[in-house]
């Protein structure tokens, strides 16, 4: 993992293969449309002799948003490397850039810096905030996935494709060491960035390798190493405890399913949050075999409990004063003689039946036994999340997820917190004329209903196994959970961990009693 300090050396003085710097598009009179240096470059532009703008001007710099311009540091600097990173749009008078516009000029500089072995951040920092925007999204942009390549290395610490391994050292400057909430901030991004980028490692894992079992084994390890209670049910355990859904979804394959339940408890938790993630660890389709051309990234088909785990360890490590339970529910959904098909009726952890019209509807079959099983703990709120259905990305594309709530409050306050850690996610509704669709002549309900609008179809099923009286929201990360295109901010290529932050601070507002 790369190594990270807030430190109050001057640019000029300090040791590094680089300095980074931010730029953006001017927006004052003066300099409307052209470019403008970021606060946190004065010395370099000093050192320029106020000409630095126009300098990068001529390179082709136009402070766009992640746009990268190197060039070499002026005399006197120790650093050979001065790295411009755009902001984008320079915010109006008397307002600061946000926090999503640092962690996304932070993660551009960090990818384009790697092979250095350490590099100084010099972006605009007002407050400890600030700070911590920068330091996460320097380490979330310094995130490479290459253990299965020739040179091997671990997680975010592995060769870089290119052959250089990932910027070693980032040191925030501007920022206040010694302040507790600068202090704070800084241990709050190390603690998220490193969970986030496990999660990471989990979802590109090849399947051959991350099966339920060795998932579960994963967990309990790391749990442990935080004062996390885990309990794992095997498949003989699901099946003395009638887990009918998830047994059907992992039947067909030699790898058994497994529930994972993780439990951070604090001494001053007064509220408890449970998280549930769908965990299928390769999708087929099952019997529903999927189409060719659709099976190749399923690997990430357990993107949902990749990110529940790492929030429950990421709460662990930050000490939050709330209960968080995670649950993962984890199977492989392959074709078979044993797979269960088309036509079959389950009976659920719930007493419920499930008739499967589609196999490939199966997230929502192990979701439903682990939500009836957060219920029976009566948390004050659940929260699923799932790389769940096809439509969710027709609807909202591959970088933004739904929220569907079965109460309109605690669906915008998970909008609200998305928005406030730099995930996209938008409000989705629940009509209730689309649950005839799942009306089933044969069982209690059907597990596939009116293909249109199958997202929201999706989560009416999930609802159907939430215990009365208890507040609950799901998340469909289908879209931006894995991203098959190129890298942009400080997203990589591959698993992103979509859903981590947007967990992490519900538990933040929860446990400071800020969210009902």
């Amino acid at each position: 993992m790369t190594a990270l300090t807030l430190s109050t050396a001057a640019a000029p003085g300090l040791r590094a293969d680089a300095i980074v710097i931010g730029v953006a598009k001017g927006a004052g009179s003066k300099a409307a449309g052209g470019l403008v240096v970021a606060p946190g470059a004065e010395a370099v532009d000093k050192a320029y002799d106020g000409r630095l703008a126009g300098v990068l001007e001529t390179l082709g710099a136009s402070g766009a948003e992640g746009e990268v311009t190197k060039l070499p540091a002026p005399a006197g600097f120790k650093a050979p490397l001065v790295v411009a990173v755009g902001l984008g749009a320079e915010p109006e008078k008397d307002a600061d850039y946000d926090g999503e516009a640092l962690r996304k000029a932070a993660g551009a500089a960090a990818r384009a810096l790697a092979g250095a072995k350490k590099a100084a951040f010099a972006l605009p920092l007002t407050d400890a905030a600030d700070a911590g925007a920068i330091a996460e999204g320097a380490l979330l942009g310094a995130y490479s996935f290459d253990v299965y390549k020739e040179s091997k290395g671990s997680g975010g610490n592995a060769k870089a494709k290119n052959g250089k391994a990932p910027l070693a050292e980032v040191a925030v400057l501007g920022g206040k060491p010694r302040d507790k909430e600068h202090k704070a901030a800084i241990a709050r991004a190390i603690a998220v960035a490193e969970e986030l980028n496990r999660a990471r490692d989990l979802i590109n894992m090849p399947p051959n390798d991350l099966n339920p079992a060795s998932f579960a084994a994963e967990a309990q390890n790391v749990a442990k190493q935080h004062g996390i209670k885990v309990q794992i049910l095997d498949e003989k355990a699901l099946a003395k405890g009638g887990y009918g859904g998830i047994l059907g979804v992992g039947g067909g394959s030699a790898a058994a399913p497994r529930l994972v339940k993780l439990t951070y408890t604090h001494s001053k938790g007064a509220k408890h949050l449970a998280f549930v993630g769908k965990g299928i660890t390769y999708d087929s389709g099952g019997i529903s075999l999927k189409p060719a051309g659709h099976n190749e990234t399923m690997k990430c088909d357990m993107s949902g409990a990749a990110a529940v785990f790492a929030a429950v360890v990421a709460a662990a490590r930050l000490g939050l004063e709330v209960n968080v339970t995670g649950w993962l529910a984890l199977a492989e959904n392959m074709p078979s003689g044993t797979a269960v098909r088309p036509g079959d009726v389950l009976r659920m952890y719930s007493g419920k039946t499930v008739e499967v019209l589609n196999t490939d509807a199966e997230g929502r079959l192990v979701l439903a036994d682990a939500l009836w099983a957060a219920s029976e703990e009566k948390p004050d709120a659940i929260v699923d999340v799932a790389t769940l259905t096809g439509a969710m990305v027709l609807a909202l594309g591959n970088r933004t997820f739904g929220v569907m709530a079965n109460d309109d409050a605690f669906r915008s306050a998970i909008v609200e917190a998305a928005e406030e850690v730099g995930e996209a996610s938008w409000p989705m509704p629940l009509p209730e004329h689309l649950r005839k669709g799942m009306d089933s002549p044969t069982a209690d309900i059907a597990n596939m209903g009116e293909r249109m609008g199958g997202g929201l179809v999706a989560g009416l099923f999930l609802r159907e196994f939430v215990g009365e009286g208890i507040t609950w929201a799901h998340l469909d990360i289908a879209g931006p959970a894995f991203n098959e295109g190129g890298p942009f901010g400080y997203t990589p290529k591959g698993g992103t961990g979509s859903g981590v932050r947007t967990l992490v601070r519900l538990a933040e507002l929860t446990a400071s009693g800020d969210l009902g």
